[in-house]
């Protein structure tokens, strides 16, 4: 067990992480090649032996297709006020995780449900 708060943090992220890259059906290796961060590293993050940087984040974010802000909250790099609600990510997963969709139409769904949300801010 973590007794380090930071620790457990960026450990919850890495664990976060992989459980958006098994919903998307991405190996590690496909997702080091969509972000051109290197396999290792990519591995280390997700066993939260690594802090990984903004840049970093936002390039995970962008090729497991979620808000840049969805992973940065988790990765507590937002004040409280900037956190997308929870309605919002529970819908972005819902479309992530559906069977009955391709990866295309995920894809299409989540780009047109987060312009909405953009346009109601």
């Amino acid at each position: 067990m973590t007794t380090d708060p930071w620790k457990a943090h960026v450990e919850s992220l890495g664990e976060f992480i992989r459980a958006q890259r098994r919903l998307a059906n991405l190996s590690l290796r496909e997702l080091a090649e969509k972000t051109h961060v290197s396999n290792p590293y990519l591995s280390q993050i997700e066993r939260g032996l690594h802090e990984p940087s903004v840049r970093v984040l936002k390039s995970i974010a962008d090729a497991l297709n979620l808000s840049a802000e969805t992973l940065l909250a988790q990765a507590g790099l937002l004040e409280d006020g900037d956190e997308p609600d929870d309605e919002a990510v529970s819908t972005e997963a819902a479309i992530r995780r559906d069977p009955d969709l391709t990866e295309e139409q995920r894809t299409a769904l989540l780009a047109v449900y987060r312009s909405y949300i953009a346009d109601n801010r």
